[in-house]
């Protein structure tokens, strides 16, 4: 893949990887007196000044209040982390940053509402295996993106985001059974956020428009919405008016036919007490 460069030629990764050498040699630190310091191990540590590998958001909010340096790091990780998507997702994922309300229906737990190790399983596969270590930092840097993703959950203004999820998303857990139960916890607690609907359609609500792939309808503070639809293997953008109305209409039969958020809530905590029992 690709890297994004600045007008220098430095990818967004490098330019991190400088500044947090920059930071570290500034402060008369070895790379084992940061690791000491911080609790992070110093091979990862020097993984990230050399750009080979992006961090959590956290590790870079972290080693800013260390340095005393603000939000210098976040901002950087936020442009590295560019180069970590996909380019067919890249419109969408700036869309998502910034739009005002978004409505999703979704055949599995969205990126969103993801725990960490919840994310980690799904995208190493339904077997958990990682072939060689280029897979497990390819594996790594994805969860990072997709933890850092959920930021805009808790900005202020938050978005307002409603989540309808088919019932077989709840239904299609992962090996571990710890990483399933937190999962369904985490959703639970997502739920009660102010700015976050969360409902589920189950299987009684039969046959519907949206059933063959993951939909979502994106508006902007100013603006045509957009709709973003998602399939096995592929993902398109749709702005075209006429076609995103269309989306709209077949969401709301989806959605009258989904379970109120109350009782979507109810039925996440009854699957999770039949997992823990």
């Amino acid at each position: 893949m690709a890297e994004q460069v600045d007008a220098q030629g430095e990818s967004g990764r490098a330019v991190l990887g400088r500044t947090l050498r920059f930071l570290r040699e500034k402060e008369g630190k070895s790379l084992g007196q940061l690791a000491d310091e911080t609790g992070y191990d110093k091979s990862y540590l020097s993984r990230l000044e050399s750009g080979e590998r992006l961090s959590k958001v956290t590790v870079m909010e972290d080693l800013g209040g260390y340095y005393g340096a603000d939000d210098l790091l976040v901002r950087l990780w936020r442009d590295a982390r560019k180069e970590v998507v996909k380019d067919k997702y890249k419109a969408f994922m700036e869309l998502e940053a910034t739009a005002r309300v978004m409505w999703m229906f979704q055949l599995r737990v969205p990126g969103l509402l993801q725990t960490e190790d919840y994310a980690r399983a799904v995208l190493s596969g339904l077997s958990g295996a990682q072939t060689t270590a280029g897979n497990g930092e390819e594996v790594e840097e994805q969860v990072a993106l997709r933890m850092g993703r959920q930021e805009l959950l808790y900005r202020e203004p938050g978005p307002n985001v409603r989540v309808i999820l088919d019932e077989g998303a709840l239904r299609r857990p992962v090996p571990d059974a710890k990483v399933w139960t937190d999962q369904l916890s985490h959703l639970v607690e997502a739920a009660e956020l102010p700015n976050v609907a969360v409902q589920v359609l189950p299987y009684a609500a039969g046959v519907h428009d949206l059933m063959d792939s993951h939909l979502w309808l994106l508006w902007q503070r100013v603006g045509e919405p957009v709709a973003y639809v998602e399939g096995n293997g592929f993902g398109e953008l749709i702005d075209d008016p006429d076609k995103v109305l269309s989306f709209r209409l077949s969401y709301d039969l989806v959605r009258d036919a989904a379970l109120t958020p109350t009782e979507s809530t109810a039925f996440i905590k009854r699957l999770l007490e039949e997992c823990r029992s």
